[in-house]
């Protein structure tokens, strides 16, 4: 019986992540260009400092999902996604996706709070929202998460999986593990960026019900409105992708060494349900800024 309901996990577990992934990458990959092509073709947009956070946000999640979630899915069909046969894309890989997934992150939380300064009555916040201090902000957040994903570099090694007697890519220091648990996933993959975008979103929808239209242009009173939109739909879809993604991710890295095989099989499940909502987030969030353009 216990053997059976391993089987039968372990066959779910690979059809979900087979054809939800492949679902999610092609979504997210197609919409990703169109949103980056439409962004940079028009002028509008292209002189707005939020469509610029966008635009990089949406060429970050085009390679998280490339750099993720396809390996994923060629691990669940060909049962290797080549980490266990180069220790160099072990690191490079995890390195990588450390980068494009806090700049995805950052440039949202960026965005938002550029919507919050844009529909400001003050002067002074409305300063703020220029293309010059958007690129500056976004190049010294790029150098920012690319020392910070170092240790990637430095902690990842080969080791021998006790339950499928596989090469693993594993964190080997538990000083950095505990680091990433309650820091990198709980904190900057989580709390923090939901609490600034839930924040500032809101604050951006009340200030465009209450500036007066009279001081704004029309052109520029719409584009924000279109902006401000798109945020708010890209916040409600964040608290559902990643929070569920957040907690179960925390509680499986706190998680000692399975040696259960039923346990360990259902973990991957729950593990790979929650990985696949949390893509969902990469492959949204292209199509909730089309809809609202």
């Amino acid at each position: 019986m216990s053997t059976s309901s391993v089987s039968s996990l372990v066959f779910a577990t690979k059809q979900l992540t087979i054809y939800g992934g492949i679902s999610i990458v092609i979504t997210g990959v197609i919409g990703g260009c169109l949103n980056i092509i439409v962004f940079l073709s028009l002028r509008t947009f292209r002189q707005n400092s939020c469509s610029l956070y966008l635009t990089i946000m949406s060429i970050v999640n085009i390679c998280d999902l490339l750099a993720d979630l396809l390996p994923r899915i060629l691990l669940a069909i060909y049962n290797t996604d080549g980490t266990e046969t180069s220790l160099f894309y072990c690191k490079f890989r995890l390195y990588l996706l450390s980068i494009c997934t806090s700049l995805s992150l950052t440039c949202f939380c960026l965005a938002t709070m550029d919507q919050y300064c844009a529909t400001s009555s003050r002067q002074r916040l409305q300063q703020l929202c220029n293309i010059k201090l958007a690129r500056r902000l976004i190049g010294v957040f790029a150098c920012v998460w690319m020392i910070h994903s170092i240790p990637y570099l430095i902690y990842l090694k080969h080791i021998l999986s006790p339950i499928t007697h596989k090469m693993s890519c594993s964190m080997t220091d538990p000083i950095f593990l505990q680091y990433r648990i309650y820091v990198i996933v709980l904190t900057l993959f989580g709390v923090l960026p939901l609490t600034i975008t839930i924040s500032c979103g809101l604050l951006a929808y009340y200030n465009t019900r209450q500036i007066p239209h009279y001081t704004i242009p029309l052109v520029r009173r719409e584009l924000d409105k279109q902006l401000t939109s798109m945020v708010l739909s890209q916040v409600f879809v964040n608290v559902f992708t990643i929070m569920p993604y957040t907690i179960i991710n925390v509680i499986s890295l706190n998680m000692k060494t399975i040696e259960d095989p039923l346990l360990y099989a259902q973990t991957q499940l729950r593990s790979t349900s929650t990985q696949l909502l949390y893509y969902v987030y990469y492959a949204v969030s292209t199509i909730v800024s089309l809809s609202n353009k």
